[in-house]
């Protein structure tokens, strides 16, 4: 893009970059100081859906509290605080099981896995990001797939995948005490978030919490556009890093 942007003789652009860290100070305690918790999510898309949502709400976005859940091939689950991340999950290595990622696993079996000689570094790595998950329990990443077994009356296929909501719904929970409950709604999105079945069941378990909003899919590139619209338009500073 810089490139492009230096040849046209325009400005670029970058976005809500991964990286973005907007974690608040006791967010990044991990138990020991040799390990900080990282501010790694799926931010353009988090940031996206929380500015449809207060829109939808008739809200301002920089006023306004939400859940955010992003469900995708990782999964990220975030108190979004007046338009900030102020915490999330690591989608590579902690939080909910997801199609093919572990998310967070007991420490002490871990260790002894690392261990065990049966495995090298790279073995492990896709273990736990490629192999993990939906993957490592019922042969696929696919949740259609899923959900047909489901249907065909798979009861393994069924008690896994719930059991994949019932941790989204537990981190979901856990967030909302970050903002002390203050919240105005949760908003689930990415391609899971098609998946009626397990949106049913995660809405069973917290929408005592606060209303839930779907927006089911993902909307990188409009927030790229409307990111880049929101500096043309004089809305926002460009920031320099």
């Amino acid at each position: 893009a810089w490139s492009i942007g230096q040849d046209a003789d325009i400005p670029a652009y970058t976005v809500d970059p991964v990286s973005v860290d907007e974690l608040e100070p006791l967010a990044r305690y991990s138990g020991h100081p040799l390990i900080q918790r990282q501010a790694l999510a799926h931010t353009l898309n988090i940031h996206a859906v929380g500015r449809m949502a207060a829109e939808k709400l008739g809200l301002d976005y920089l006023s306004t509290n939400f859940i955010i859940a992003h469900l995708g091939g990782g999964i990220s689950v975030c108190p979004l605080k007046q338009g900030r991340i102020i915490d999330v999950n690591d989608a590579s290595s902690s939080g909910p099981f997801s199609p093919d990622r572990t998310g967070e696993l007991p420490l002490q079996p871990f260790i002894k896995l690392c261990f065990s000689g049966k495995y090298t570094e790279q073995q492990l790595s896709k273990l736990v990001m490629g192999e993990g998950g939906l993957i490592a329990y019922l042969g696929t990443n696919n949740a259609e797939e899923v959900e047909q077994r489901i249907n065909q009356g798979d009861s393994r296929a069924k008690e896994v995948y719930e059991a994949m909501a019932y941790q989204i719904a537990k981190e979901i929970g856990a967030m909302a005490t970050v903002i002390n409950g203050n919240v105005r709604a949760i908003v689930i999105s990415g391609g899971l978030a098609k998946s009626k079945i397990l949106i049913d069941w995660i809405k069973k378990r917290v929408e005592f919490i606060a209303d839930v909003i779907v927006l089911p899919g993902e909307f990188e590139m409009e927030a790229l556009a409307n990111g880049a619209l929101r500096v043309l338009q004089g809305k926002e500073e460009v920031k320099i890093y």
